[in-house]
């Protein structure tokens, strides 16, 4: 984890890019792993930790009727919250995680395991990735954080208009 995140560190810094996170199921641990880099502050710019419905419609403007018809972990509610976190920072890269991690919480529908991540840029840019991610709740809460680090990676390597 540390190897991605020093690489996404100097991704952003060679382009002169802030960060931002929107955080649910893994608790911080995207910031907490960008945060280990030394001389994040030059990249990094905040993480929101949204474990809550309320915390998600506060802090970064989902509605409450998207978290009504689609449910916390949605692709509709991680594109509100990559947009939110995009709003709400003066970053220009940022990436959103909800999932169930469990052991409990999972539904026929939704599943422990289920994660839904998106990537946004403030240009627009947009990509959104369901999962289903296997282990106990602490690997699938260390493999999403991965995942996330992982998928900000390939935003930045893919697209040259945010560059």
């Amino acid at each position: 984890m540390d190897i991605l995140a020093a690489q996404l560190g100097g991704l952003l810094k060679s382009h002169g890019l802030m960060l931002a996170t929107a955080e649910s199921c893994t608790g911080g641990g995207v910031a907490q792993a960008v945060t280990a880099v030394a001389g994040s502050s030059a990249w990094f710019e905040r993480g929101f930790v949204t474990y809550s419905n309320v915390s998600k419609q506060q802090m970064l403007g989902v509605e409450p009727a998207t978290l009504a018809q689609h449910g916390a972990v949605s692709e509709a509610v991680v594109r509100e919250m990559v947009a939110g976190a995009l709003r709400n920072s003066k970053a220009e890269v940022a990436l959103a995680v909800s999932g169930i991690a469990g052991p409990e919480g999972g539904t026929p529908d939704k599943p422990v395991g289920t994660v839904w991540f998106a990537w946004g840029t403030k240009y627009g840019v947009t990509h959104v990735q369901h999962l289903q991610v296997g282990g106990d709740r602490a690997e699938v809460r260390a493999r999403s954080v991965r995942i996330a680090l992982q998928g900000t990676i390939d935003l930045l390597n893919q697209r040259t208009e945010i560059a």
